[in-house]
């Protein structure tokens, strides 16, 4: 009797489709993935830049600080702080001083109230550095350096400064202006030697 050899069937073309349909749908979850990645990324730099430019929008162009003398003392004077290009420009017109240089320095509290200015608190340091001069790559942001007054007491300051701000997290704005009985040597921790406090003001937005 003839044997007769069964027949085997090729797989059928709904066994391979499934495969490819498996491929097909990893890829597509890679993509998505993919993509909903780089949407949040995105977002994430959208708002950046939006608290960035709101920074910049809520900065005043002018701040001002009107001294008074403490106990004791009769300086008195203004310190206006403007927002240009590059930094912010000091200028300060000062009366009754000693003659020579007395440290200036903005500090961390806008509050005159005790009567030797010891309430406007330390130096303004939010970065943590040490004391120094203006010019130093690191510095408090309040180190000012010094106003030099003349044989009638008289001091006029100029600066623009590059790490003093009138917006952000680091503003200036609402903090305190001191003027000291001496030189700050600029070197000496932690406010440089300068003596005891003659003037206090708090930096305030001036109105356009």
């Amino acid at each position: 009797m003839q044997s007769i050899t069964p027949a085997v069937s090729p797989p059928t073309p709904h066994h391979r489709a499934t495969g490819a349909t498996g491929a097909t749908g990893a890829t597509g979850a890679t993509g998505a993935t993919h993509f909903i990645v780089l949407a949040a990324l995105l977002v994430i730099a959208a708002c950046a830049k939006n608290e960035a430019a709101a920074d910049e929008a809520a900065a005043p162009a002018r701040a001002r600080a009107e001294l008074k003398a403490t106990a004791g003392n009769s300086v008195s004077g203004q310190v206006v702080f403007t927002a240009v290009e590059g930094g912010v420009q000091v200028v300060a017109n000062l009366t009754g001083l000693t003659p020579g240089d007395h440290g200036f320095h903005v500090h961390e509290t806008g509050d005159c109230s005790a009567p030797d200015g010891t309430s406007a608190g330390g130096h303004f340091n939010p970065a943590g550095h040490d004391h120094a001069g203006p010019d130093s790559a690191a510095r408090h942001s309040g180190d000012l350096g010094n106003l030099v007054a003349d044989a009638d007491g008289k001091a006029v300051y100029e600066r623009l400064d590059k790490v003093i701000m009138l917006g952000g997290d680091h503003t200036i704005v609402g903090r305190g202006v001191i003027v000291h009985a001496g030189a700050d040597d600029l070197k000496s921790q932690p406010t440089g030697g300068a003596g005891k406090r003659v003037a206090c003001g708090v930096i305030e937005v001036v109105a356009d």
